[in-house]
């Protein structure tokens, strides 16, 4: 394993034993067609199913693949941690349902972009989605609509989990992030935009997944509670861009 891959594979896991091998599988698979250098690591945080076991298991079958624990749930949690120990030149995350097929991941690296933060978009003109119930998308829809007015104008999709960041975005990012759920994406995306670091929408082909775990309304809610945090944070002056 060369000591600074090129790209690194952050995978944020909670109850994932369903999936999560084929999902390792499949990544395994299409790296081997790459031509650069790759690490994966599997963050495993809270789950109650063998979630930790099945990812150590492909570890220790498959040099490059690494698997964390982070005994506290929370994504947002998951994927710092993940960011933060990554060496790679660049940094993906990357859901462990598969809803996007890790053969579109080139399209997020140089040459096709050269951004320091690329995020795949559900929205974006060219974006196709596969099976989602009607009410799920429009759900989707206000949550975003209450996004853009309250921290990120302008960008149609922050909570579709496949994010590109460079080394150094990725760097002075996840280091200040304080949300360590579902809503962390939009604290990411803040900071990045306060800090000068360009954000591209890329528009992706995605599937909704049978087994995802967000609960619409609960989510919701806590989304709504995150975004007054960070409202309060950056009135309190928490993300000025001072050096830590």
């Amino acid at each position: 394993m060369s000591p600074t891959p090129y790209l690194s594979i952050i995978i944020p896991a909670y109850n994932e034993e369903a999936r999560l091998a084929d999902t390792l599988q499949e990544i395994a698979a299409f790296l081997t067609s790459q031509p650069y250098t790759a690490e994966v690591l599997v963050v495993e945080n809270g789950s109650r199913d063998r979630t930790l076991a099945i990812a150590r298991e492909f570890a220790a079958r498959h040099p490059g693949f690494r698997a964390l624990h982070r005994p506290q749930p929370g994504k947002g949690g998951a994927v710092r941690a993940g960011m933060l120990v990554a060496r790679g030149q660049y940094r993906f995350m990357c859901d462990a349902d598969r809803s996007m097929p890790i053969a579109e991941l080139p399209r997020f690296l140089p040459p096709h972009f050269d951004a320091p933060i690329v995020i795949g978009s559900r929205e974006a003109h060219g974006a196709r989605r596969f099976n989602e119930p009607q009410f799920r998308h429009l759900g989707g829809r206000a949550i975003n609509l209450m996004i853009r007015l309250l921290a990120l104008p302008g960008l149609q999709d922050t909570q579709c989990g496949y994010k590109l960041f460079r080394a150094d975005a990725a760097q002075s990012l996840f280091c200040r992030q304080t949300l360590t759920g579902w809503s962390f994406d939009v604290e990411i995306l803040y900071l990045a935009r306060q800090r000068g670091f360009a954000i591209a929408e890329l528009p992706i082909p995605w599937e909704f997944a049978e087994l995802s775990h967000v609960q619409p309304v609960r989510d919701a809610l806590r989304l709504f509670r995150d975004l007054l945090t960070l409202r309060l944070n950056a009135l309190r002056g928490r993300y000025d861009p001072h050096p830590l």
